[in-house]
Order: C-alpha cells, then structure tokens, then sequence
C-alpha cells in the first residue's frame, strides 16, 4: 500500500493507493466519495508504480484518472507528446554495448537510419517496410567494409531461391556464371583453351509477392581425346513465372582440337592448329543493370600452337610460335558471397609434357579448362555460380572466428567452406565446435562402368580446439574426373579418385573411382569404393568414412551392367539387369537445414533391357544407358560420379560423370 499525502485539493487530505483501487480520505481519516470531479493542484513526488518528479498544471478527476505533465514527459533522449513519440538515437556499437537487452527492446539506429526490435536469439531487425527475406542455397551474412550488412545466397548447384517477403520494388545484387568450355586435345602442340562461362553481374528487381526463383547451374564441359574440341559448358540460369525472359549466363565454348578456331560461347574458345579466327563471345546483359562479361578466345600461331579462351575480364591470348603454354583470358573478381574471388578465367593451352592429362579447372568458377597437346586430355571446365545478396537489417550474432560463409541458424553460428581457406579463431572462449568433413567424391569408370564412391565423411559434434585463439587451415577436396571411354586403354577407364579434404578433425580420403569392365580394372577404394565394372570386384571403403563399392550380379553376362559406388550411408549395391546403385549417403541439419551428404554413383548398363542406376542420397550422380552420359556427382556433397559407357555421348570419351566436390561444415554456439 502507498500512501499519497496531498495539499491543497478541497476535502482531501490523503490518497491511499491500493493494488485495484485507489482511495480518498479527509482530514479526520473517513473516507471520500469522489463525485464528478477532483479540483485543486498536485505537487510533490508520486511513489509507486509511478516513480519520479511529476510537475502537475492540471486537475485529476475520477474514476478516469488523468495527470497532465505540461507538452511531454522526457527521460534522457526519449519523449512522449500527444502526438509524437520519441526513441532517441544510438548506434550499432551502443546497441551492440549492452548488456542482457531485454527481447521486445525498441530503438532507433542512426548508423543504418533504421528502427529496430530486439527478437532474443533472432536478434535485432528492422520496423517498418522491411527487407527481403528469402530461403535456398548455403547462406552467407556478413559487414562489407562500408559497414552495411548483407546475406548472400550461394548456389554451387541447382536449387530453388524462396522469396518470403520483398517490399515492393527490392532490388538483389546478383552474379550468375555458366560453366565453363572444355579444353581442346590434339596430337601435337596445338589444342586450344576452354572459354570462360558467361558472367552477368548487377542488380533486378524482386517481385514484391512472394514466389520461387527456379536457379539452374550449369556445368563445365567436358574434354575429348584429340584430335577434338572441347565442349561447351552448360548455361546457368533464373527464371521466375513474372520475367518477360529467363536471365541465362550463355556456356562457355569449347577449345579446339585441330586446325580451327574455338567454339563461340559466352567467352570463345581458343583456336588450334594454325587456325588464325577468333571465336566470338556471344554474353549479353539481361538488363541495363545486369551487365553481361565475355570475350573472344585466343588465335593459334603460325608455328601450331593453340590459343587461351577468352575470359569474363579479357580476350583470350594468341598462341605463342614456340611451344610454351599460353594462359587463358583475364577473369572478373566479385565479392558478392562477402569473399572477394575471381570467376571466368579462360583456359590456357596447359602443359605439354606427352601422356600426361591435366586438371579439370576448380568447380563453381566457370573457368574454362586448359587445352592438351602432345598427346593426352586437355582439362575440363569448371561448373558455374549463382550468389544473390541483398541488405538486412542486423547480424543475428557475433561470430567467434572467421573464415568460410558465415551464417547463423538455430541458435548457432555456422562456417561452411566450398573451397579451400583458414579458419581462424578469434575468442578465447570457443574450446570446441561442430565439424562435418567430406571429400571429394570419385568419378565414374566407363565402358560398362562402375558408380563412383563417394568422399569420405567424418562428423564430431563436440571437436576440441586448442589453440583457442588459433588459425586452422581447411583444404576442400575436388572431385574425381570420370574415366575418358578410350577402349582399349586401361589408364583411361577406370574413373579417377576424388581429392582428401584436410580440416580441423582429420584427413577425410576421397572415393574411389569407378571401376571398368571392358578392360577389367576394379573399382579403386577410397572413402567409400567405387563400383566394380560388369563383374570386376568393387573398390573397399575407409572405416569410419564411408563403405564398399557394388559389384554386379550377372558374373559379365549381357546386358553387362556395373555396379553402384559406396556411399557414407551403405555399400553400392549390384543388379543382374540394371546398372547398380549407389549407396546411400547421410543426412545432418549442421548447416541449419536437413542435407544429405556423400552419396555413390551409379552403375552404367552397356545394353538394353535395363537402365543406369539411380546415385545415391546425397549428392551421387545416376549411371548412363548404352550410349548415354553419366551424371556428375552434386558439387559441395561428396557425391561420387555416375557410370558410363565408351564411345559415346562426349565425342570418343569421358562420358562418365566426375564426382562432386567436398565441403567442411563449423559450428558452435552464437
């Protein structure tokens, strides 16, 4: 009970405040009916549920009690007046400063000029007309050095972006690049490089009703045995029902195999042989403010030597008159994911030791491949990117340490890396952390060919970190390229290992290729085996990683299918009629979303009746039938390539699927 004494209110002496109600009494302590009104002034401090100084001018009547203050009440920089209500200002270090902020806290932020609403473990967003928010892809958050904050959406496969809400006219910084042109294989010096992937980079409006953006990633093209071009990469894509027209990054071309120029694509491939064309970039934008990045591949030289495909940022360079490699067109840098990186590189005209293959160029960088003469595969493109950011509101935490996509989910902060980088502990406090590990998964073999098995996968829930600070570095794992078809060759066949991914664990080893069943090679272990070709024994997987490869049922009897490749999940599996599939992989939600990672490749089947076998969960790509390709394993999962047949589908080799690339997972407490 608080107790008001008040002055100069006719008939009142005291005010006796009461949990429901409030009581007035006169001098001799009998208590007052209050009629109509109260009059006379009130002075003094007012205890209770009103604390404080309140200077009154007014007259309070009852039963509905009203204490004029004058114009406003004014508590620091915060007022209230009868028409206008005021917050005061702070800025995001103030608003950052405090301590234990109690969920439902309103402020105004002058460093962004925008209302906030504190939403306790969301953390702070913006009142008023909003941001975009949307879901699809790995999600990256982050501060770029003007200090505005954005989230980015990458896409390193197909996906879909969900728009949940847009105010009208948002707008999205977008990069969308194609894959990349294979490079050209000839018998001498003079095969060309791989062109870039198209690449479109700007700003479009979003639909401000909510809708699903269709993204399609394309994929690098392929090499063939020379004397052949390369081919074209795949185009990316957006589409979205209200889009008067698809955005599409346009492939790059292929790098010629002979005496003639590239392939025009969106940048040209570099011409081979004494060829002395330039092949033509055909990148367009998609609207004024999605410009479109492409150039015209490189010329050969008079003496034989191939030209570099044409880059997002340059032409392709001219071959050289001595047989010295030439380096591909300039490619483009962007830092839309919040990590500034280079894309579109044209491919060059690589090395020309004889035999030896080269490297396909790095996934999810549109970069074209490197053109291979005297003899041997010149090297695949790499697959293309789709990244849409826009701004919001506020990081829903403070990150621990760097490195990665940082993004934040369920009360967590996540580091995903798709490539190679560090990870670098900045507070002494983070002791241990969650870390999901893959490798790259291995290619498929061809010629009645074994799924290749996925990437090793390692998981640990609560990973010790000492130091703490500390620096780690992280090696992605790139994925096994699918066996070339050369039938009769042995070294060709058989589908090449995936990469081991390095992190803060362990070592995760890659899945085994694809085995062969023309020239009867094995499927090779790794993390998980790759599935043996027709009857041929499947490769074994590393404890603890992954599991066996298939071996087919039929002991080599037509229609001859392989087997599947091992997935982390299960072994591959065999059928008497169908190629096998691949094992299954496994399923975790430490990226915020449930994803299946590490799944095998299918088995090819060489004849009808029957069909490839479907890949894995988790990424794994499905077996050919006959004559037809086999599916690359999914980039950033493990997934182990699908199974091919020789001669056919990608000129006279390599019709197998390459494996998928790795990824490594951090995260910890926010």
């Amino acid at each position: 009970m608080a107790i008001i004494n008040v002055n100069g209110i006719s008939g009142i002496n005291s005010i006796t405040a009461q949990s429901t109600s409030l009581n007035f009494y006169d001098s001799a302590g009998r208590t007052l009916s209050i009629g109509a009104s109260v009059s006379g002034n009130i002075t003094g401090n007012v205890t209770g549920n009103l604390t404080g100084n309140v200077n009154s001018t007014g007259v309070s009547t009852f039963a509905n009690v009203q204490i004029s203050t004058g114009s406003s009440i004014t508590i620091g920089e915060s007022f209230i007046q009868r028409n206008a209500i005021g917050l005061g200002a702070t800025t995001t270090t103030g608003r950052n400063a405090g301590i234990n902020t109690a969920e439902g806290t309103i402020i105004y932020n002058s460093t962004l000029k925008e209302v906030q609403v504190y939403k306790g473990s969301i953390g702070w967003t913006n009142i008023g007309a909003g941001f975009i928010e949307a879901t699809g892809g790995t999600i990256s958050d982050y501060t770029d050095p003007s200090g505005i904050i954005y989230r980015a959406h990458v896409f390193t496969s197909s996906g879909t972006l969900s728009v949940t809400n847009a105010p009208v006219s948002a707008s999205v910084q977008t990069l969308v690049v194609a894959g990349g042109g294979g490079g050209g294989s000839y018998p001498a010096n003079g095969a060309g490089g791989g062109g870039a992937g198209g690449l479109l980079e700007g700003t479009f409006l979003v639909n401000s009703t909510p809708g699903s953006y269709t993204i399609t990633v394309g994929a690098g093209g392929n090499t063939s045995p020379g004397p052949a071009n390369g081919s074209s990469g795949s185009n990316t894509t957006i589409a979205y029902p209200s889009f008067s027209s698809t955005i599409t990054a346009n492939g790059g071309g292929g790098g010629s195999g002979g005496n003639s120029a590239g392939v025009s694509g969106g940048s040209g491939g570099g011409a081979g042989g004494n060829n002395l064309t330039n092949a033509s970039a055909t990148q367009t934008p998609y609207s004024p403010t999605l410009l479109g990045y492409g150039n015209q591949g490189g010329t050969a030289s008079p003496g034989g030597n191939g030209g570099g495909g044409g880059g997002a940022g340059g032409a392709g360079p001219d071959g050289t008159t001595t047989p010295n490699p030439a380096p591909g067109g300039a490619g483009r840098s962007n830092s839309y994911t919040g990590i500034s990186s280079t894309y579109s590189v044209g491919g060059g005209t690589g090395s020309f030791t004889p035999g030896v293959n080269l490297t396909p160029a790095a996934a999810s960088t549109g970069n074209g491949g490197d053109g291979k003469g005297n003899p041997g595969l010149g090297g695949n493109g790499g697959s293309g990117i789709v990244v849409v950011r826009y701004q919001i509101g506020s990081l829903a935490a403070t990150a621990k340490a760097t490195g990665g996509l940082i993004s934040y989910a369920g009360g967590k902060t996540i580091h995903t890396f798709l490539s190679s980088g560090t990870f670098t502990v900045t507070n002494p406090s983070l002791s241990s952390i969650e870390v999901l590990q893959v490798a790259g998964g291995g290619g498929g073999g061809t010629h009645s060919g074994g799924g290749g098995g996925a990437g090793g996968l390692i998981y640990n829930s609560s990973a010790p970190i000492s130091p703490s600070p500390g620096i780690y570095s992280i090696t992605v794992g790139a994925g096994g390229a699918g066996g070339d078809g050369l039938y009769p060759s042995p070294a060709g066949e058989v589908g090449s290992s995936g990469s081991p991914t390095v992190g803060i664990v362990t070592t995760c080893t890659g899945g085994g290729g694809g085995g062969s069943g023309g020239t009867g090679q094995t499927g090779l272990p790794g993390g998980s085996g790759g599935g043996g070709g027709r009857a041929i024994a499947a490769g074994s997987g590393t404890p603890g990683q992954g599991n066996p490869g298939g071996v087919p049922a039929n002991a080599g009897s037509p229609p001859y299918p392989g087997g599947g490749g091992g997935g982390a999940g299960g072994a591959g599996l065999g059928d008497p009629t169908n190629g096998g599939a691949g094992g299954p992989g496994l399923t975790y939600s430490i990226s915020g979303t449930s994803t299946a990672y590490a799944g095998g490749g299918g088995g090819n089947v060489q004849q009808p009746p029957g069909s490839g076998g479907v890949g894995g969960s988790g990424g794994g790509g499905a077996g050919s039938t006959g004559s037809g390709l086999g599916v690359d394993g999914t980039s950033n999962t493990g997934g182990g390539g699908g199974g091919g047949q020789y001669d056919g589908g990608r000129g006279s080799g390599n019709n197998s699927g390459n494996g998928g690339s790795g990824i490594v997972i951090i995260a910890y407490p926010s």
